[in-house]
């Protein structure tokens, strides 16, 4: 039996094809989701809905009264971009259906290809949220600004000033290769928090805790599609959803990380480090290099599960700068090429083409135990004295 008192908001996504390459959701298959949702509206199995996009991800947004992982909304979800997928598929969509990697639903979307943020919480008075959604980016890309917005008293004034936010916050941080996950208290752990999440390949931020009472601050999604599929089949994209105000950082502490432009790794065939630029949903598109990385951040109220809003809260002069900055650091990075750093790490290139050439090319490396200098531009089989 659901509880009244609580409101549950789960943020799924996923790529279900886009025109014209890695682009943009075509409004058709948005309509196609939507569909399903008022329907289910409808019939009492959400409160509200919110259908949307950031580049080619199609994103949900439903309250409901029946908490997290709950199989009847994930359900649905998966209806929502089966009929969007097939939309996709009818009008020639590029990649449609990428992210569905099953034929099957199986009570839960998780392992199954959509990249899903959900929390439970009991309605404040005024319950402002900031809902986050990238594009060409994985989960690791919400470190350094979850991070700033909970920990870094420079970014965020209310862990000073705010008694009900100055005993800090309590971050679980998963590990995406065993599939563990520890608590770690800020600020008192801070350096070792750090010294986790400084490597957002493997270590990302899930869930934010008040430290005073265990009341959830700010979910990520942590689904990596290479993982899952055992080859690369696009990068993660991941959303999160953030409460604000009221023991809880301002909405503008929580946007302030993005006003710069950090490295995220993603961008063209999810292979590159490239700079996040936060930007209005109507810039929510890649085109060059099928990039830079893009987040978007929408504001609603939540009132009696009901969404109220949203306010787009990138659509501001204020962060011009950091998406000019963003363009200089694209610019800088483009010119590497296909050398690192531009390129990520060969650990991270596992699911794309560098195994078959090293296969290729095993039998064509030699020992190098014996290499002298004085050997340089030997053939094989010359000795030297």
């Amino acid at each position: 039996m659901s509880n009244e008192k609580l409101v549950t908001v789960s943020v799924i996504k996923a790529d279900i094809g886009s025109i014209a390459g890695h682009h943009k959701v075509h409004p058709d298959t948005m309509a196609a989701a939507a569909r399903v949702l008022a329907e289910a509206k409808r019939k009492g199995l959400i409160i509200d809905y919110y259908v949307t996009h950031v580049g080619d991800d199609l994103e949900l947004i439903m309250t409901h009264r029946k908490g997290v992982d709950n199989p009847d909304i994930h359900g649905l979800a998966w209806d929502a971009f089966k009929k969007a997928a097939e939309v996709a598929k009818e009008l020639g969509l590029y990649a449609a259906g990428q992210d569905l990697l099953s034929d099957a639903f199986s009570g839960n979307v998780r392992g199954l290809g959509p990249g899903v943020a959900e929390m439970e919480f009991e309605e404040r008075p005024s319950e402002p949220i900031v809902v986050f959604m990238a594009d060409k980016t994985e989960p690791g890309a919400f470190n350094f600004p979850i991070f700033r917005i909970f920990a870094d008293p420079f970014n965020t004034a209310g862990l000073v000033i705010d008694p009900k936010m100055h005993d800090g916050f309590k971050f679980e941080v998963l590990d995406l290769y065993e599939g563990k996950y520890v608590i770690l208290n800020a600020p008192e752990e801070m350096y070792d928090l750090l010294a986790l999440i400084g490597t957002p390949s493997r270590y990302v931020i899930k869930r934010v805790y008040r430290k005073r009472d265990d009341e959830i601050a700010a979910v990520v999604s942590s689904e990596k599609l290479n993982m899952i599929a055992g080859r690369y089949v696009g990068k993660d994209d991941p959303v999160a959803i953030v409460r604000a105000q009221s023991g809880f950082p301002a909405v503008g502490e929580i946007l302030e990380p993005f006003s710069f432009p950090h490295l995220v790794a993603g961008w063209m065939r999810g292979s590159h480090w490239g700079p996040l630029m936060p930007v209005s949903l109507r810039d929510a598109k890649c085109t060059r290099f099928d990039g830079p990385p893009r987040i978007v951040a929408l504001g609603f109220n939540v009132t009696r599960g009901r969404l109220i809003g949203p306010v787009d809260l990138f659509d501001d002069p204020a962060f011009d700068e950091a998406r000019r900055l963003a363009q200089q650091i694209a610019d800088y990075m483009r010119r590497h090429g296909p050398f690192m750093p531009h390129r990520l790490s060969p650990e991270d290139m596992e699911y794309t083409t560098m195994p078959q050439v090293l296969e290729k090319l095993k039998n064509r490396f030699v020992e190098a135990k014996d290499y002298t200098k004085a050997g340089q531009g030997r053939t094989q089989g010359e000795t030297y004295e």
